[in-house]
C-alpha cells in the first residue's frame, strides 16, 4: 500500500516536472508577454491600445521626454533591471493618447539629425533633399520621468501564521506564505513649459502585482524554485503599468487646467511675500515713465 502512494506522488512529481520543460509553438502578439502599453500608432491614429488609456480629442501642443541620466532610479533601471530607457515606453503612450506631439530631443535621434544635414552640405545627397534649415519643430513642453521602487515580500505574514498554526499545516502554510512576492512601482511625470520653465502638471502614478511563483513549494524545493522562477512577475511589466496610471492622472488633470496667476506682478514680478527691508512686491517694477507731451505751436 505504501509502495503504491509512493509510486502515485513519484508520477505527480515527474508529470510536474515535464509541465515545466514542455515546449511551446512561437505565439507572436501572446498576450502573457505585453505590458500595459501595446499596440502601435501612427499620426493621430491608434492599434491595439490600452482601453485604459486616456485620450485626447486634438493633441495640446509639442512635447519632448527629458530623463535624468544620472538620477539614481535611471542607474537601478538600466542597471539592475535591464530595463531600456523610459522614453521608449512613453513614446507610445503619449502619441497613442493623441494628448501631445512628440518630437525627438534624444541624443541618437538628434545626432541622425544632424548627420543627414552633414551629408546635404558635403554635396553628396540628391538634388531636392530638402534637408536645409527652418524645418525642426519646437518643443512646447517637456515631460521628466522619474521612478521609485519597491519590491516588497510578503513571505513573513505566511511564516508568521504558520508559526501559530504550528505542526504539518502550520509548515505548508509557511511555505505557501514564503513564496508570495509582491512588486511594486511608483512614478511621476513632471510637465514643463519649454519657453517659461513653468511647472504646468505634475502627477504620480502606481502599481502592484502579486506573484504566488512558488505555491507548490511543499513538493519539492527544486521543483518550487524552478516554478517560481519562471512564473514571477517582471518588473518591467509593473514599471509600465504604473506609468500609464500617473500618465492618465496627468491627461485628467491637464483637461481641467487653468494657469496659476500671481495678483498684481504676473510670473516672476517679484511675488507677494515681502521681507524686512527689503522693497515691497508692489515696487519692484517701476512703471514706464510717460513722455512729455508736446506743446503746440
Amino acid at each position: 500500500m505504501r509502495t503504491t502512494k509512493f509510486s502515485l506522488a513519484a508520477v505527480a512529481v515527474g508529470a510536474l516536472l515535464l509541465t515545466g520543460c514542455q515546449t511551446t509553438d512561437m505565439q507572436m502578439g501572446s498576450q502573457s508577454a505585453k505590458t500595459m502599453a501595446t499596440g502601435s500608432a501612427a499620426g493621430s491614429a491608434s492599434t491595439n491600445g490600452s482601453s485604459q488609456l486616456e485620450r485626447c480629442e486634438s493633441p495640446l501642443g509639442t512635447v519632448s521626454l527629458i530623463e535624468n541620466q544620472s538620477a539614481g532610479w535611471y542607474t537601478i533601471l538600466t542597471g539592475e533591471y535591464r530595463l531600456p530607457p523610459t522614453s521608449t515606453l512613453l513614446r507610445l503612450l503619449i502619441q497613442q493618447s493623441n494628448c501631445f506631439v512628440v518630437v525627438e530631443r534624444g541624443a541618437a535621434g538628434m545626432n541622425a539629425m544632424n548627420r543627414e544635414r552633414a551629408l546635404m552640405q558635403s554635396g553628396e545627397m540628391r538634388q531636392g533633399s530638402n534637408f536645409g534649415r527652418g524645418q525642426m519643430v519646437a518643443s512646447d513642453y517637456g515631460i521628466s520621468p522619474e521612478i521609485v521602487f519597491s519590491n516588497s515580500d510578503a513571505g513573513g505574514m505566511g511564516a508568521a501564521l504558520g508559526g501559530l498554526v504550528g505542526g504539518g499545516r502550520g509548515r505548508a502554510l509557511a511555505s505557501i506564505g514564503g513564496s508570495l512576492q509582491t512588486k511594486e512601482a511608483s512614478t511621476m511625470l513632471t510637465l514643463i513649459d519649454n519657453r517659461s520653465g513653468v511647472q504646468v502638471g505634475v502627477s504620480e502614478g502606481s502599481a502592484s502585482k502579486t506573484d504566488f511563483g512558488g505555491f507548490l513549494g511543499g513538493i519539492g524545493g527544486s521543483a518550487a524554485g524552478g516554478i517560481g522562477g519562471y512564473s514571477r512577475t517582471p518588473q518591467g511589466k509593473v514599471i509600465a503599468a504604473a506609468f500609464m496610471d500617473s500618465y492618465n492622472q496627468l491627461v485628467m488633470s491637464l483637461r481641467n487646467y487653468k494657469a496659476q496667476t500671481v495678483r498684481g506682478q504676473g510670473l516672476g514680478g517679484g511675488g507677494r511675500l515681502g521681507v524686512d527691508g527689503g522693497a515691497a512686491p508692489s515696487q519692484t517694477s517701476v512703471p514706464a515713465e510717460r513722455a512729455p507731451a508736446r506743446r503746440r505751436k
